[in-house]
């Protein structure tokens, strides 16, 4: 269901409070909202700003992509917006937001990191970070990440089991779970 998809590549900041009003719905009892903001530090150089250039039909249609796999895994009424900033974007500002409501608490940060992992590893976005020494450089998402490890074994983990199997709540009810 496409209308449970809202995303958007924008050059104007982003605020989060008219995002999340497409989610509210007395269908949905988790939700998850993820901002992206520029940081400070990037694997050890002092970063004063970054930029981000995308090719935003395609970026869109890739975000639709993979919030529509989402919904294959986590339901189809799963309801997702993802708007990722282009352009100069100082310290303190946020580069992306992703906003997931499920049914379920646990579906709606599985299928928020899911969205954000592909985001990252999927769209024609192309960042360049500038440094406080007056240098810049265009960075890989993932691959030059200092995390990278703690998303491979998260993926190879829990993670990746639970993106691939839809959770039974109330199986796990039983269980002692909420």
């Amino acid at each position: 269901m496409t209308d449970r998809i809202q995303v958007r590549i924008s050059e104007q900041p982003i605020e989060p409070g008219p995002l999340l009003q497409g989610h509210a719905a007395s269908d949905q009892g988790g939700q998850v909202t993820f901002l992206g903001i520029v940081r400070d530090v990037n694997l050890g150089r002092q970063v004063s700003g970054i930029e981000y250039e995308a090719f935003a039909p395609l970026a869109e249609n890739t975000f639709k992509a993979f919030c529509q796999e989402a919904q294959a895994i986590w339901g189809q009424d799963l309801r997702a917006t993802i708007v990722h900033r282009v352009g100069p974007l100082g310290i303190g500002d946020i580069s992306v937001a992703v906003i997931v409501s499920t049914r379920h608490r646990a579906e709606a940060y599985e299928a928020s990191r899911y969205i954000i992992e592909e985001l990252k590893h999927r769209s024609p976005i192309w960042k360049k970070e500038h440094y406080s020494d007056g240098a810049s450089d265009w960075v890989q998402g993932h691959a030059l990440c200092q995390h990278h490890h703690k998303v491979q074994a998260w993926n190879e983990g829990q993670g990746a089991r639970n993106m691939t199997q839809p959770h039974d709540h109330h199986h796990q009810a039983t269980r002692g779970h909420s």
